[in-house]
């Protein structure tokens, strides 16, 4: 049975969104659930919440780190934090991977110096998994680089493709390279270097797409950096509570708008699922030797609940290995990067 390691103690909610969410993760999916952290305080939660008899263990870790504290700061002086903890499980091979809804840039650094890097990743990358028209997109880096370098998005796209491929499940991802316009010849130096570089790869770049295609299921993968990605993910999640939060109340307004809202209840709950960015789970951070699933500050134990399986696909699908293995490929073959190499 897989062992998944969730820091229970960063959250805005924490612990009892991890703790429910592994609770109900352990019932859904088989998955044996490790809770890290404060022993005493998520003991009595836990019987609570039911998680006797299932396969949840408790390790205790002394130490948090609030959302507020620096990283390399808290990451010096906190070794028995949560996060910390957690992490050694993966890399002791005690846990096939982490989930952690604390403090992004701690869980990312500690990540990131726990595992080490997957050879030929100069960098790990933040995937977000979007709704579509069609399906599900992958967007990707949404917040761990926010500066790159050309090869940085070669990367990012080819860890983005296999993302798609093994765990999302489709058969050949298409691969667009955010811009500002479709043509070749649009877009800054970076996107022009990148944009010569995919073309050369052997998986299916569509070219260049806009913020427009991320929504509209043009493109299974879309690739930027980490300052444009996490733009448009918080723009993209402001938007939809706006809209869901003014379809309730045009639907609330008068006699006839509720009676509209009655009949279309079961349409609207559907809508609802497919836009709420629970049912996703987190942002796996590609291109480390370990995995590493990232979860919105406020995240529900829903979201919870999906972090944890996305970890459990990630470790069975060997995402890490598959990488690494396709990443050695393009690095053997230096006409790929002759572009790029400097």
């Amino acid at each position: 049975m897989i062992k998944i390691a969730v820091d229970s103690m960063g959250s805005d909610n924490a612990p009892f969104s991890e703790i429910e969410g592994s609770v109900a993760a352990a019932e859904a999916y088989g998955v044996h659930v490790i809770l890290v952290g404060k022993e005493d305080v998520l003991a009595p939660i836990l019987k609570e919440a039911g998680g006797e008899g299932l396969p949840i263990e408790i390790l205790n870790a002394t130490q948090v780190i609030a959302m507020d504290e620096s990283p390399t700061m808290a990451i010096r002086k906190k070794k028995d934090s949560s996060i910390r903890v957690a992490a050694k499980l993966v890399r002791d091979k005690k846990a096939s991977g982490l989930v952690s809804a604390g403090n992004t840039g701690a869980v990312m650094a500690t990540s990131k110096m726990v595992f080490g890097s997957v050879p030929g990743v100069d960098r790990p990358a933040l995937a977000a998994i979007l709704p579509t028209l069609t399906g599900h997109a992958v967007l990707l880096d949404v917040g761990a680089n926010v500066s790159c370098k050309p090869q940085h998005l070669v990367q990012f796209a080819v860890m983005g493709h296999l993302f798609s491929k093994k765990i999302i499940g489709v058969d050949s991802p298409r691969v667009g390279l955010m811009s500002v316009g479709e043509e070749e010849t649009k877009g800054n130096e970076l996107t022009k270097e990148v944009h010569k570089a995919l073309k050369r790869l052997h998986f299916n770049f569509i070219g260049n797409v806009e913020g427009r295609d991320i929504y509209n299921g043009r493109a299974d993968v879309i690739v930027c950096d980490g300052f444009t990605g996490n733009v448009a993910l918080k723009t993209s999640e402001g938007l939809i509570e706006a809209v869901l939060k003014l379809m309730k109340d045009e639907l609330s307004s008068n006699l006839q708008a509720k009676l509209g809202a009655l009949l279309s209840q079961q349409s609207f709950k559907r809508l609802k699922k497919r836009l709420d960015y629970s049912e996703y789970g987190g942002a796996p951070l590609l291109g480390l030797r370990g995995a590493s699933i990232i979860c919105h500050g406020r995240s529900s134990s829903n979201a919870i609940k999906n972090a944890i399986r996305v970890a459990k696909e990630f470790a069975e699908n060997q995402v890490n290995t598959r990488l690494e293995s396709e990443l050695n490929q393009i690095n053997n073959d230096s006409n790929k990067f002759e572009s790029i190499s400097e």
